[in-house]
């Protein structure tokens, strides 16, 4: 059989469909994490940087940051993810053919969507900068940082697009490799235009935007280089476009990106309450303390990637109870590091949010924050790893409702609580609440037998 050819052809796909799964997370899964980790502690020495300016500046940038990790979590785990669950589902059902042309439309596909937000931000930054709670310097900042980001955005969707279209071959390293060694030289270079260093201009907060857009030009080079090569088994190469491979990958890639949209959206709201209630130094302390549940991603993203990819081409080869074991595994993992993470953010959270400030209120509101939020981190991760493997199999109901009632119970139940009470401590245990909810209801659709079944015909794929 032509498909069973193909596996054997593929040592790495023969891997996903057969080795230990536990074995097989692991080793795939270091390199997703490690990227992650350094994209994320990049991230945040940025935010140390921008700190040296001021309190005005952390705050600007603050309600930039929620808008650009809605479009990096759209772009590499919800488009991303659609892109690598459609290559890998080709993979697994021996379709070479196929998935080379998924790599082609996923660039093209990418590359349009971020050259639209790019208008469409770019026109409306202000009234937005001003919605999320941005003023006077806070503002001139939030405009001094995001407008150069936002210009570079379709550099972000392309390179997103090429690292998933070689995870989606079951291949982490490249793409940890070449953007977690682009994060590392990140940091130098973002100083050195904050501040000015030598050649180096002092740009202040223009500076860390710059290095940023210069990362994802870096990156874009790199990953099409590997892709256009013969050692990647999902090639790039020049030819026609057609509405079939989009499909494959909006089909799930599309729908998946309202989950970012629901996550970066509750930060952003929640962040604008706060403000709204307590004033710019308690919406920078929670704001920096709620930035540490983008930690988080390294584990859920860690663990997630490889999933769409291992789901995916269990699928594709037709083996959807290893596909749910492998989910469940996974969510597992992701569940207790993320708990060790918010237990420890929990019991000493000044010893986080004292590296970005040293105003008593901006302590006292984080503070507060994480030792009522922390503890229940491990719901978060479990929650989001899950909404990964539900990509590979296509079963994205669930998951995005989870979503939606989180959203809801947080900023809706718990704005309207926080008007009628003026207490943050009320506010934060609905976050609490909303948090174990949204990972519970996933967890819950799949361990249910409807996720085992097709995503095309609906009914039941034999083992």
């Amino acid at each position: 059989m032509p498909a069973v050819a193909a596996r054997y052809a593929n040592p790495r796909l023969q891997r996903m469909l057969e080795a230990p799964i536990a074995l097989t997370l692991v080793r795939m899964s270091w390199p997703n994490m490690l990227m992650m980790l350094a994209q994320s502690s990049t991230g945040l020495i940025e935010m140390w940087f921008l700190a040296r300016l001021g309190t005005d500046t952390l705050a600007g940038v603050a309600v930039v940051i929620p808008v650009l990790m809605l479009m990096q979590n759209m772009s590499q785990g919800a488009m991303g993810g659609g892109i690598s669950s459609a290559v890998a589902r080709a993979l697994g059902a021996g379709n070479s053919t196929l998935a080379d042309s998924l790599a082609r439309h996923a660039v093209a596909l990418n590359a349009a969507i971020g050259m639209v937000f790019t208008a469409l931000l770019l026109s409306s930054s202000t009234p937005l900068f001003r919605f999320l709670g941005a003023d006077g310097p806070a503002l001139d900042a939030a405009h001094g940082y995001g407008r150069i980001v936002f210009a570079g955005l379709a550099l972000m969707w392309v390179m997103n697009a090429l690292a998933s279209v070689i995870r989606g071959t079951g291949n982490m390293l490249v793409p940890g490799a070449v953007i977690c060694g682009g994060a590392l030289l990140l940091i130098p270079v973002s100083a050195a235009l904050i501040f000015g260093f030598g050649p180096f201009p002092q740009l202040g907060v223009a500076g860390g935007a710059w290095a940023l857009v210069a990362y994802y030009a870096a990156g874009t080079l790199v990953l099409g280089w590997y892709c256009v090569s013969k050692g990647n088994a999902a090639r790039l190469a020049p030819g026609p476009l057609h509405w079939a491979p989009m499909r494959d990958i909006l089909t799930v890639g599309g729908l998946a990106c309202l989950n970012p949209v629901l996550t970066n959206g509750l930060i952003a709201l929640t962040t604008a309450i706060v403000g709204a209630s307590a004033g710019t130094q308690a919406l920078a302390g929670y704001a920096t303390a709620a930035r540490l549940e983008y930690l988080l991603m390294p584990i859920a993203f860690g663990l997630g990637a490889p999933m769409v990819a291992l789901v995916g081409a269990n699928i594709g080869a037709g083996q959807p109870r290893r596909a749910r074991h492998i989910a469940l595994a996974g969510g597992t993992i992701a569940f207790v590091l993320a708990e060790i993470l918010g237990l420890a953010a929990a019991l000493w959270p000044r010893a986080w949010l004292s590296l970005f400030g040293t105003d008593e209120l901006l302590l006292q509101t984080g503070s507060h924050y994480l030792r009522i939020v922390g503890p229940f981190y491990g719901f978060f991760a479990l929650g989001f790893s899950l909404y990964f493997a539900s990509q590979g199999a296509g079963r994205l109901k669930w998951p995005l409702l989870a979503g939606a009632l989180r959203l809801l119970i947080y900023a809706g139940l718990g704005g309207a609580l926080l008007a009628a009470t003026d207490s943050l401590t009320v506010f934060f245990m609905a976050g609490a609440v909303a948090m174990t909810v949204y990972g519970l209801c996933i967890l819950a659709s799949v361990a249910s037998d409807s996720w085992l079944q097709s995503r095309s015909t609906g009914r039941t794929v034999r083992t």
